[in-house]
This record gives structure tokens, sequence and C-alpha cells, in this order.
């Protein structure tokens, strides 16, 4: 089994390759390519993979590759974890958006749509590259923003999933507070990328004892701290809002917040100096501590799950996944990128029937869904108009003025990497 990660430079890779390593019975992996431009970068996140593949007795091979076409031929599946532009970029998304008023965050937002349109013409250059090699590879996408990215992929006719750690993280905190094992945890997650809430907490499986109102009732303020809202809103909602609805509940809270310290763009910038001169030190040959700090916890759990259910290795029956609505919501497009529990095989994945949803939630989904369908159409065709009117439609902005001057300086900040600006 041949798996490629686009990005495989990335200061993120070596947890991905710790899990490959751990869970290798569950993804049998013969050869795994790393493919990225960084040469420099390439090579150290290389030789700390090798060694703790040997480290850790996994005899699979790993290949390092700056050629796209060679590394993704004959891949059964790709990973995509990209970040275009950089943490240069990201730090660009996550202040210009402030002197607006408006929250700076590499996803939402101004800053999110910046991200896209930087992200979605280099993501399908990628994944046609992917097709003309191998039409029958699985694309596995990690890169931000995942909903927007995703859907691109699949109205191209890709054999794409969306991947995000959100949902696992919330399964492993979950199961640590109830007691339990990840495994026994199966939560009813609904709703697009970034924007979820878990609206049960079942034991088992789908059809298990909903153990949310027993969550709430004895921890409650644990998970109001770490989602950093008050516990008050926690026992409005009676359901675990994801911790980016804080940037809509408590946005301007967040925008001050933002404004007195620097950018988390700037934090993760220095934390991946000193991880890249640990990477290159030839003794280590374990993921460091300090990789926990960089983000993205239990994604190599994540991708080893799903991609061990898309080749028919094993994996779990039911994943939360980012794939077509197909009327799974009924208030969406059929076209429309949701991020859902879903039982996932070979042939991808079917989500799961969902409960009537809470007009509270359900009308953000579909304001949201408004917005990246707008984000989606000025990523594919550019031009000043469609993305004015994209920003005009964020639940997070929708006011002319400042969609005017943040129009202006989206593009400013970014011409670098709009073919049409």
């Amino acid at each position: 089994m041949k798996l490629a990660v686009v990005g495989g430079g990335s200061t993120y890779t070596p947890e991905l390759i710790d899990g490959f390593a751990r869970l290798r019975d569950t993804l049998p992996i013969s050869e795994l390519v790393l493919i990225d431009p960084a040469a420099d970068r390439l090579e150290l996140v290389g030789g700390l993979a090798r060694r703790i593949f040997a480290k850790q007795g996994h005899n699979g091979k790993i290949v390092t590759t700056s050629d796209m076409d060679a590394g993704v031929a004959d891949a059964d599946a790709v990973l995509l974890q990209l970040r275009v532009g950089g943490q240069a970029a990201r730090n660009q998304d996550e202040t210009w958006p402030l002197e607006c008023g408006c929250v700076g965050q590499e996803t939402t937002g101004a800053g999110g749509l910046a991200k896209a349109l930087r992200t979605v013409p280099v993501v399908l250059d990628i994944a046609e590259r992917v097709r003309r090699t191998n039409p029958d590879a699985w694309i596995i996408d990690f890169t931000n923003p995942v909903g927007i990215v995703t859907r691109a992929l699949l109205q191209a006719g890709h054999k794409a999933v969306g991947l995000c750690n959100v949902a696992i993280g919330f399964q492993r905190r979950f199961a640590r507070l109830l007691d339990v094992t990840p495994a026994d945890i199966h939560l009813n997650h609904v709703g697009l990328n970034h924007l979820t809430w878990e609206t049960g907490v079942r034991l088992g499986g789908p059809e298990g004892e909903d153990l949310l109102p027993k969550l709430l009732a004895e921890h409650t303020d644990t998970i109001a701290e770490d989602l950093r809202l008050p516990r008050a809103v926690l026992d409005r909602l009676g359901v675990v809002p994801s911790y980016y609805l804080r940037y809509f509940y408590a946005h301007d809270e967040v925008v001050r917040e933002l404004k007195t310290k620097p950018s988390r763009a700037a934090e993760v910038a220095e934390m991946e100096k000193q991880l890249l001169e640990m990477y290159g030190d030839p003794a280590l040959d374990e993921k460091p501590e300090l990789l926990a700090k960089r983000g993205g916890a239990f994604y190599s759990e994540a991708a080893v799950d799903l991609a061990a259910s898309l080749l028919g290795a094993g994996g779990s029956p039911y994943q939360v996944v980012n794939t077509v609505n197909n009327g799974t919501l009924p208030f969406l497009p059929d076209d429309a990128v949701i991020e859902v529990q879903a039982a996932v095989g070979s042939h991808g994945p079917a989500p799961l029937a969902l409960p009537a949803l809470d007009p509270l939630y359900a009308g953000l989904i579909s304001h949201a869904t408004a917005y990246e369908d707008l984000a989606l159409e000025a990523a594919l065709r550019g031009g000043r108009d469609r993305v004015f009117k994209a920003l005009l439609a964020h639940p997070l902005i929708g006011q002319y003025e400042y969609t005017e001057a943040l129009t202006d300086k989206l593009i400013a900040h970014n011409r670098e990497h709009l073919s049409w600006a």
C-alpha cells in the first residue's frame, strides 16, 4: 500500500508518521512518499520520519521528493496538508482583518476567505495530477478551509473526503471525562467544518445510550473552560459547540483579545524554527513534546482510521468526515459539503440520518453555506466583486463599509497568489 503526503515537509508531519508507525496493523503501508517543494525542510522531516519508523519497527519505505507527479504516481491515497504562502500568509490572515474590527483567523472570517482563494486553485491542480497518474486514488483533504476545499474537489469530480481533528478531539476528551475508551464514544456531530455542535454523545454506536445529559450535568464547567465560553451558554444550548463557535458567540470579545497579543501564526513560526532544529538532530527518533503545542492533536489517528476504511484495510465503521450533503441536512443544497458522522468504506462516506436540527443551528449553518458558495465561486473565477460578495455574505462581517475595506486589504495582501489580481 502506497500513500503520498502533499505538504510532507510540514512540521506537523512527525505527528502523522508517529501514527502510521503505531497503527501499522490498521493501515499496513509499504511505501510513504513525502512531497514538498521546500527541499531543506523536507530532508529534515524525512530523516526524522525514517528514524521514527525504524525505532518502532515499521518496515515501510519512506521516500522524499519535490516532484509532485512522481510522488503521487500509483498512490492508493493522497493526503493534502499544504499551506499556500506559509506562516507569513497566515500571519497576514490573522492581522489585517483586525484593522476593520473583524476577527483575524486563518479559517473563518476574511482571513479564511483569503486562505480559500490562495488554496483552492493549487489543490485542484494537484488533484488533476493525481487523477492523471491514478484516477482510483482517494484524496484525503486536511488542508483548510476543509469544507470549501473539499467541495471544490468534489465539484470537480475527484474521489475526495475532508478531514478535521475537532471531532476526534472531542471524542478523546469526552471519553476521558466519562471514564470510557474513545472507541466507546459515538458523536452526534453536525454542521460545517469549523462550525459544528455535538448534539449527542452515544455509548457504543449510533443507537447507543445518549450520555450527553450526564456529561453536561457532571462536567459543564470543565467543558466551558476548555471552550472559553461561559457556562451559562452551554446550559442554555444543551449541546457542546465546537471551540470555533467562540468566534461567532463572542466575536467582539475575541477581537479585543486578538488585538492585545501576537498572532497565532507568529507563535507557530517561532515554534517551527525550534522544531526544525530538533528534527535535524540525528539522535532524535520520536516526535518531540513541543510538537503537541503546534496543533493538530489526534490528526494521525483520524487520518489512519479514514485511510484504512477507504482502502478496505479496516478502520472504524463510523467516522466524522466532510462530504457531500445529498439531503442529509434537508435545508441545504445537495451539493453542499457538511461535517457529520458517516459510515465509511471503500465506496466512500455515507452520512448517517440526522434528526431535525434546531433553527438556532440550522440558521447559522445555512448562512455559512451561502458564504461558502460565494467563496468557492470567488476562488474559482476571481474578481473583486466576487470577493466582496463572499465577504458581505459572511455571518461575521455583513456590513458594506467593513466589506469594502476588507476586500481591498485581502487583495492587497494576497496579490502574488491571485492570478486575476
